[in-house]
């Protein structure tokens, strides 16, 4: 059908427009493949409104050549001409940019679905590292408390009974709620100010209003932890730590700052502990470029500011 079509538009003779077609069929469709190359290269993201137009256009020319074939303008041979091969033209370059553009789409979701696989593997490694480095440094503190104020560990314990439920339950989500978070934060404190005692001068303030908001889980603890750490190994009569949360438009602010020997300074900034290095690749698989971090190092004090993009459930 289609060779008699093409003899019936043109002039030539069967075996030349059979050849001179097939020749031009493949050379638009590999020009088509190009420009596909070209355009997913400068685009990126293959957009699938344009796979659509382009498949539109492609049925439309199809049916203009079937058409066509029914009424040919035989008196004006030229123009016919002219109506049979840019249509010709047009659809099979068309034809090989679709089919391309569609095999790197899949190519892309491809990539995509094994990044996203990579990105939970490697978050489900980080999150599996919280508890045992909780752990570990609670651990180790009570076991200085059981020499010296053993009367004060079941009130010790009952709290790090609580801090590890989250731990181990809420820790292997992505996000959980703020208000949670914030108890979580609140049970800790309570265990330090046990254990530290009346040498703690704490300022904390925490919004009391975060329904719907969601964090990454035990993100903030690391910071509280690292702040009571280097405050008590000051040889200081008073140690200071200062925390404020503050939720506003599309940011949630965190910042903490504590008291410090300056002949630690610049301790802080290295990040050499497990749980701020943890932190650190987790900001950037769960919030990408939607956080700011910044630690401070003046007179005797630590600053540290996380600013994160808001989450709603």
């Amino acid at each position: 059908m289609a060779l008699s079509y093409i003899e019936m538009v043109t002039t030539g003779g069967t075996g030349e427009l059979a050849s001179i077609s097939t020749i031009c069929f493949f050379c638009c469709l590999y020009l088509g493949r190009y420009i596909a190359q070209v355009w997913s290269t400068r685009a990126g993201q293959i957009d699938n409104s344009k796979l659509l137009a382009l498949g539109g256009l492609i049925l439309f020319l199809l049916i203009w050549m079937f058409v066509h074939a029914d009424y040919p303008l035989l008196s004006m041979p030229a123009l016919n001409l002219l109506l049979y091969w840019l249509p010709f033209v047009v659809m099979v370059v068309a034809l090989g940019t679709f089919i391309k553009l569609m095999r790197i789409g899949q190519q892309q979701l491809g990539h995509a679905k094994a990044d996203q696989a990579q990105t939970q593997s490697e978050l489900r490694l980080l999150q599996s590292q919280l508890s045992p480095h909780f752990l570990f440094n609670t651990l180790n503190n009570l076991y200085g408390l059981s020499i010296t104020r053993h009367q004060e560990m079941p009130g010790l314990l009952l709290k790090l009974s609580e801090l590890l439920r989250y731990s181990v339950y809420e820790a292997k989500e992505q996000f959980v709620p703020l208000q949670d978070e914030i108890a979580y934060l609140n049970n800790y404190l309570t265990f330090e100010k046990i254990r530290i005692g009346e040498r703690l001068h704490l300022t904390v303030d925490f919004p009391t209003s975060v329904e719907n908001i969601l964090i990454a889980p035990m993100l903030l603890i690391v910071f509280v932890e690292n702040a009571f750490k280097h405050a008590k190994n000051t040889t200081d009569h008073r140690i200071y730590i200062d925390m404020r949360l503050k939720v506003w438009s599309n940011f949630i602010q965190f910042e903490i700052r504590n008291s410090h020997q300056i002949q630690e300074q610049g301790a802080f900034n290295k990040f050499s502990g497990v749980g701020l290095e943890n932190v650190k690749k987790r900001l950037d698989l769960l919030y990408g470029n939607q956080y700011d971090f910044s630690i401070n190092d003046s007179a005797g004090f630590y600053t540290v500011m996380l600013q994160l993009n808001k989450k709603i459930k």
